[in-house]
């Protein structure tokens, strides 16, 4: 059976970022990946996807993005980037790769890929990130509902949805970004339990970001305060004036779905076209049940990125791991040091 010091299991941002951290470290990892090109999720964002942080706060450590700092990538921008860093690091990079199980085997583990071959591996980092499973709320009436119902992450572009009336569920970026793209095409509500928590994206001349990196709010231990406060939505004036138009309009979540029908809190009932959910996503990790490393609700069992019930896991990318910045592309970086330096591994 094939043995290496450290297994990477994902080639997104969080796995290449572990890679090149390895690297660093003297260790040539080996990464596996599930799709037939590095990238993670990226190139499954819908078309328009504009990042919310400049170039110069959107780079992986050891190479920044390309071009002018100051920019907002695009998507495609982010993949070209993603998979140029990958081609530049010393590492045995495996894609259409995708990982089965991981087991328990002495002080290592046991990797299964998806065609049975095997892996045993001293260390294994779990760098699926939070991304890579939509998350689908049980919304009263859903399963019945008629109407087209797709995620985020199904959206691609307004086309298809020309003459329609659309309901995006979420109040978060990229609901509010795609609810303000389709309303050129559609009749849009953005529909959520919250109103929108809009945030100037240049806050006296600076972007929002650097004033996060120059706080230390980009990386403070503050999970619980930044979880239980609202998603901030960033905002440099052109969604506020779209929502101001009336096309998208804000709405309180809705009562319930029957048929092709939603009823509003104000008892109107509207027959809507198609339902997008913008409700975010959740890890996949289910290739790790074995290792006993997940609670029932399959969550990764941590701290700080370090599984607290299997010895010589980690994990890097999921959200809030250790600051709020953790599932970013600035921030994964410093959690894949963190991580291999307390797995100990290489020098």
């Amino acid at each position: 059976m094939e043995e290496t010091p450290l297994t990477v299991i994902g080639a997104g941002q969080a796995g290449l970022a572990t890679a090149w951290a390895a690297n660093r470290r003297g260790v040539r990892p080996l990464v596996l990946e599930r799709s037939e090109r590095p990238g993670g999720s990226w190139p499954h964002y819908y078309d328009s996807l504009t990042l919310f942080s400049p170039a110069h706060f959107s780079g992986l450590p050891g190479r920044a993005m390309p071009g002018d700092p100051g920019r907002y990538p695009l998507r495609d921008e982010v993949v070209a980037y993603l998979r140029d860093y990958a081609s530049r690091l010393d590492a045995d990079l495996r894609c259409g790769q995708p990982v089965e199980s991981v087991e328990r085997d002495g002080k290592g583990f046991v990797l299964t890929t998806g065609d049975g071959s095997q892996v045993r591996s001293s260390a294994v980092v779990a760098a699926t990130g939070g991304f890579s499973r939509p998350h689908r709320p049980a919304l009263p009436g859903l399963e019945g509902f008629t109407g087209a119902v797709l995620h985020t992450a199904d959206y691609r572009s307004p086309d298809p949805f020309a003459g329609q009336r659309v309901v995006v569920v979420g109040s978060g970026n990229s609901g509010v970004q795609i609810a303000a793209e389709l309303a050129g095409a559609a009749r849009v509500s953005l529909a959520s339990r919250a109103p929108v928590a809009w945030t100037n994206q240049r806050p006296l001349g600076r972007d929002i970001h650097w004033w996060f990196t120059r706080t230390g709010l980009d990386t403070a231990p503050l999970r619980r305060v930044w979880e239980k406060g609202p998603t901030l939505v960033i905002d440099d004036g052109r969604y506020r004036a779209a929502f101001g138009t009336g096309n998208p309009d804000r709405r309180e979540i809705f009562t319930r779905l029957e048929g092709d029908k939603v009823t509003w809190g104000d008892g109107t009932v509207e027959q809507v076209d198609s339902l997008i959910l913008a409700t975010g996503y959740r890890p996949a990790l289910d290739y790790l049940a074995p290792t006993g490393a997940l609670d029932a609700q399959g969550r990764p069992l941590h701290r700080g990125g370090i599984s607290t019930t299997a010895p010589r896991l980690g994990y890097v990318g999921l959200e809030f791991q250790r600051s709020f910045s953790s599932a970013t592309l600035r921030g994964v970086g410093r959690d894949a040091r963190y991580v291999l330096r307390r797995l100990r591994l290489g020098r």
